[in-house]
């Protein structure tokens, strides 16, 4: 038998889709020209190229400088500049280090764990505790989960699909070179990753973006909506949950991996708060690795929250 009724109109792409297939063809192009190059020089030409062409043209200058002086209004000019520059580099670098796959991997698993929380790190590995690691988008937010996963951590990522999904089918194949298991947020990926947790597994999130129903605590010394997710999850299963980072060091292309003491079990406000602090503090030593480009704060927002919540101002009372 046939369908006699006539063949549905095929819908053309919306203007969103468009725009979203012209800019992962774009971000492919530069992917693909970058990876042409040897290591040593792909990692500082993808910085320029993020520097100097992307930056400008996407409004991420404006932002970074904007975001500057919302926080820190007392930074000089000068500064404020270099950083405008230095930060995009920082984000270039790490989106080829990201599709570097095996060079990166290889770059980056033999580099030694420092810092106050790195033996508990190991106890807990050895004795297969769960634990929550987190870190921001600072220097190479991959760094640590590649090292430890390549030397046989059981360390799952958590990450946010992107808008864009072209773009997003080949950034998720990236990351899943440089360690697997990855849990996407949503119910489906979350049931995964409570699983590998409460398994003794490690899981990486990052979790210094706003987030709309996060709870409202301080970065910079101003208000930020922060997920509490990661605390939540330590408190659930009795991980620990400890603060770790890969800083770039000053020839651009190699890192120290820190981990920080773990956060002493409380609640999760105080505990969140706990890692919004420590990442302040690494910041502030290293300004240009932090991504500024994020919309971190959203003060008008956030007045206008105030507002709704408001009680009604009382008329006067008649003579």
């Amino acid at each position: 038998m046939t369908d006699s009724r006539p063949a549905p109109k095929a819908q053309k792409p919306t203007r969103s889709a468009t725009r979203d297939a012209l800019l992962d063809r774009a971000i492919r192009g530069v992917l693909w020209a970058a990876l042409r190059l040897p290591y040593r020089h792909r990692v500082p030409a993808m910085g320029w190229v993020m520097a100097h062409l992307v930056s400008p043209l996407a409004g991420y200058r404006a932002r970074i400088r904007d975001n500057l002086a919302y926080v820190l209004p007392e930074l000089p000019a000068t500064q404020a500049r270099a950083l405008m520059r230095k930060v995009p580099d920082n984000v270039g670098r790490t989106l080829i280090e990201i599709y570097s796959g095996p060079e990166f991997i290889n770059r980056i698993k033999d580099i030694p764990l420092k810092g106050e929380g790195a033996q508990a790190l190991q106890e807990a590995y050895a004795a297969q505790r769960p634990v929550v690691l987190v870190t921001g988008h600072f220097g190479n937010y991959d760094v640590a989960r590649g090292a430890l996963v390549a030397r046989g951590y059981p360390v799952g990522g958590i990450y946010n699909p992107m808008k864009n999904a072209a773009f997003n089918t080949h950034y998720v194949r990236a990351i899943e070179t440089i360690g697997t298991p990855l849990f996407a947020r949503g119910r489906r990926g979350m049931g995964g990753m409570l699983k590998h947790l409460k398994g003794g597994g490690m899981i990486g999130i990052v979790v210094d973006q706003y987030v709309n129903k996060g709870a409202l605590l301080r970065y910079f010394d101003k208000p930020a909506r922060t997920a509490l997710s990661a605390a939540e999850l330590a408190l659930k299963f009795d991980a620990l949950l400890i603060p770790i980072y890969g800083i770039r060091q000053a020839n651009g292309l190699d890192f120290d991996i820190r981990v920080e003491a773990p956060i002493p079990a409380s609640d999760a406000q105080t505990m969140t708060q706990a890692l919004n602090d420590s990442l302040e503090a690494l910041t502030r030593r290293h300004m240009d690795q932090w991504f500024w480009i994020h919309r971190r704060w959203k003060p008008d927002r956030e007045a206008r929250r105030a507002a709704k919540l408001a009680p009604p101002k009382s008329e006067p009372a008649p003579d």
